[in-house]
């Protein structure tokens, strides 16, 4: 009988989602392109969220705002969702009333005019899949104009803290196992809201046509920043600079990381669930987007496309950007 060779195992996360997503489309004919005005989530219990620690109703608003937020990225408005929610024997008509609750209220508060929902069996926990569409007028998105050398990075937020709450919940989740104590997390309440209960503002696109800025390219940031500025320089063909100390980390962030003697900088380019917007804007505007976005801060810009992604340290070293995203 005819020897059959090992095959090589690669694992994803030693080669990076962007890398693994190019190999799978190299040669097939197509592209891998996002639909228009469309987009996609599929949330994993276990590896999303866990349960032992996100209220069901947190987890339907989170969930809502993770596909939502894809859509604002491409300056399209909200429309419509659709959910499926894939149900092990553990969950009742009760579970799904709390999460739905949770669903429902992000979708009011962001205008989500049709919505759909379909419940199937699980054999694995809870899955939560979404699919979402939004609209937005031609002659606003032929005003998009193209990424060019030196159109600036732009942040929206502070990143980093989403990921230091998930650690100190996966840390008490470890002692309540053990003791059965319920801790008190009170001098954590900034970070466990950024993992918890984040934000989206619905007006923020509105912002933006009002000021009649328009940004080349937007990223919504789930896998943290670095792998969004990866994504950044995939669809650009272009380089990326972002400058270590105009990244915005907050002070509970930086005490967090201390306390678990943790690399803030790390916390900052690979954590995830920030759920904040990365967005390109051209370097003309610049002076009308510092005057109507005080929000939000200019963290590095576009470069020549041999430079790639890198971080400039403030001794001006250029460090590539590893994040996998996976």
């Amino acid at each position: 009988m005819e020897k059959i060779p090992k095959m090589t195992r690669t694992e994803i996360a030693q080669i990076g989602k962007q890398a693994a997503l190019g190999r799978l489309f190299e040669g097939s004919g197509f592209l891998n392109e996002p639909l228009d005005a469309t987009a996609h989530k599929v949330l994993l219990e276990g590896c999303d969220f866990d349960l032992v620690y996100t209220p069901l109703k947190h987890l339907g608003y989170k969930a809502v705002l993770c596909v939502l937020g894809e859509l604002y990225a491409s300056l399209r408005q909200p429309e419509s969702l659709s959910v499926n929610l894939g149900l092990s024997q553990r969950f009742c008509y009760e579970d799904v009333a709390a999460l739905w609750e949770g669903v429902l209220a992000a979708c009011r508060e962001h205008g989500v005019k049709h919505l759909s929902l379909d419940l199937v069996p699980s054999v694995n926990g809870l899955c939560i899949s979404l699919a979402a569409g939004g609209t937005q007028a031609q002659e606003v998105l032929e005003q998009v104009p193209a990424a060019k050398n030196m159109d600036l990075i732009c942040l929206s937020g502070h990143v980093g803290a989403a990921y230091m709450g998930l650690h100190v919940l996966e840390r008490e989740k470890v002692a309540f196992t053990g003791t059965g104590e319920q801790p008190d997390l009170s001098q954590y309440k900034a970070v466990l809201a950024s993992y918890l209960s984040p934000e989206i503002k619905p007006d923020m696109l509105a912002r933006f046509l009002e000021a009649k800025v328009f940004p080349s390219r937007g990223y919504f940031l789930t896998r943290g920043l670095g792998e969004a500025v990866i994504r950044l320089t995939h669809d650009t063909g272009l380089g990326a600079k972002i400058y270590l100390e105009k990244i915005p980390i907050s002070s509970q962030t930086f005490a967090m990381a201390e306390e678990i003697d943790m690399d803030v900088v790390t916390a900052a380019m690979n954590g995830g669930d920030d759920y904040k917007f990365l967005f390109v804007i051209p370097l003309g505007q610049h002076e009308t987007f510092r005057k109507e976005f005080h929000d939000f801060e200019v963290i590095g810009h576009l470069a020549q496309p041999d430079v790639g992604p890198v971080l400039v340290t403030p001794e001006g070293a250029e460090l590539p950007i590893h994040a996998q995203g996976y």
